[in-house]
């Protein structure tokens, strides 16, 4: 899953990035499709600019699209979700942790299938996939193969394992990232480029290869 701002839960990464990308890794890239961070209930122009955005990364090789749209009461927004997927088609989607904030995920579960997603990804309605480990399995347990439920929130090499067997889950999600101390010499303490709550500029989050090998390697014994 390729995406931008990940301090925000992920968003749409620019055509740059994807191309960029594409160039130099083999295994498929689904795009987020997400226009700002808060919450999943979209306006009219919000929709426009996911369409935009999801013809966009399929123009520059996409293989796959991830997004996720709810109603005001906390439901999958079906109208909405149609409409986006018409756009992606014949892309496989994946439905978000949009999921995790739903008002019943039983009922959302049987929403995506009727729907068409391949995949959803959540944490269980919890603030981790270990905390929301009962839940995932049990959806997986419902989706009989439907629908792949795909584990993600918090996952590390050191619970990996835990969440793979509790939930019976055949995929995970992750963002196996570290922190890289930025190359500035000169750096001016009372400056910062965002608001307060955003990350240090010079300090950056970048995905681990060690990490990603070694949680391959963990799933590849369990699986």
């Amino acid at each position: 899953e390729l995406c931008a701002g990940l301090v925000e839960g992920g968003t749409t990464p620019s055509m740059g990035l994807l191309q960029v990308v594409k160039q130099c890794v083999r295994v498929p890239v689904f795009v987020m499709i997400r226009p700002r961070g808060g919450d999943f209930l979209y306006s009219d122009r919000e929709v426009e600019v996911m369409k935009a955005d999801i013809r966009l990364a399929k123009l520059h090789g996409a293989d796959g699209l991830v997004f996720g749209a709810l109603t005001e009461d906390g439901r999958i927004d079906t109208e909405l979700c149609t409409a986006l997927l018409a756009v992606c088609r014949p892309l496989p989607v994946t439905f978000h942790r949009a999921f995790d904030m739903v008002h019943d995920p039983l009922v959302a579960l049987e929403t995506l299938i009727s729907l068409g997603f391949e995949r959803v990804l959540t944490s269980g309605c919890d603030s981790s996939a270990l905390e929301g480990l009962s839940l995932i399995k049990r959806l997986a347990e419902q989706a009989k193969g439907r629908i792949v439920v795909v584990p993600g929130g918090g996952i590390t090499e050191r619970n990996l394992q835990r969440i793979l067997e509790g939930s019976t889950a055949s995929e995970f999600h992750c963002s196996a990232r570290s922190a890289r101390d930025s190359g500035m010499k000169f750096r001016n303490p009372n400056v910062a480029m965002g608001a307060s709550f955003s990350a240090p500029e010079y300090s950056i989050k970048v995905a681990d290869v060690a990490k990603v090998r070694t949680l391959n390697a963990i799933a590849k014994n369990i699986l």
